[in-house]
């Protein structure tokens, strides 16, 4: 932005400098050309409504340029913010995407576990049970 606002500047700088530069000449002419009072005035009147048409029309094209230079850069500015507001869409859609996929691993995981500990549950239940059913024999078979 700044090598912008320099040429800018110096647009500018040119374009006042030059204006200024025609006043002075145009008026410093006329006041050292030999006319009566009247013909310097009328010459004066014109050659100032010449340079107004020069310097109105030289203002438009400056307009017209730091116009489309704006315009530009509005439009390069909305171009960005849509790159950047898509980017973070896709970013967060894959986040989104990657912790779907670890939730249901960690579901995976805990039915899997409970599954196991139901059968380590059932096996400790039988184990007990065959335990008592050998303790009853025994003792059945004492008494």
């Amino acid at each position: 932005m700044s090598k912008d606002s320099d040429s800018g500047s110096f647009t500018r700088g040119l374009f006042l400098g030059a204006f200024l530069g025609g006043v002075v000449g145009a008026v410093t002419a006329l006041l050292l050309a030999p006319k009566s009072g009247a013909e310097l005035r009328k010459d004066i009147a014109q050659k100032s409504v010449e340079l107004y048409d020069k310097a109105s029309d030289m203002l438009q094209t400056v307009e017209a340029n730091v116009g489309d230079t704006v315009h530009s850069a509005v439009n390069e500015g909305k171009v960005r913010a849509a790159n950047i507001v898509q980017s973070a869409k896709s970013q967060a859609e894959e986040l989104m995407s990657n912790a779907d996929a670890v939730l249901k691993e960690a579901r995976s995981k805990v039915h899997n576990a409970k599954d196991s500990l139901g059968d380590r549950i059932q096996n400790v239940k039988d184990a007990a049970k065959a335990g008592v059913d050998a303790f009853r024999s025994e003792m059945d078979s004492n008494s």
